[in-house]
């Protein structure tokens, strides 16, 4: 599937590798895996994080692959 989705990382565990992201759509979760996420450096996803994806068939269902954040900056800023 070439579609892209956005979705809202559920929760990630950075030590076991892997996640579920949202679907802003509505539709079911999807399974992610840290080999999956487009990012330089340690590859990990945040729980409130928007993400951008492709959706494949996995070995126990579909997964997420090709992901990459939707806003580079995903911390909040601090105003003076």
């Amino acid at each position: 599937m070439s579609d892209r989705y956005v979705g809202t990382v559920k929760w990630f565990s950075a030590p076991k590798g892997y996640g579920f992201i949202g679907r802003d759509d509505g539709e079911d979760d999807v399974f992610v895996h840290f080999s999956a996420i487009q990012m330089e450096g340690y590859k990990r996803l945040k729980e409130g994080q928007e993400v951008e994806f492709s959706i494949e068939d996995g070995p126990k269902g579909l997964q997420a692959a090709n992901v990459t954040l939707v806003s580079e900056e995903t911390t909040e800023v601090e105003s003076e």
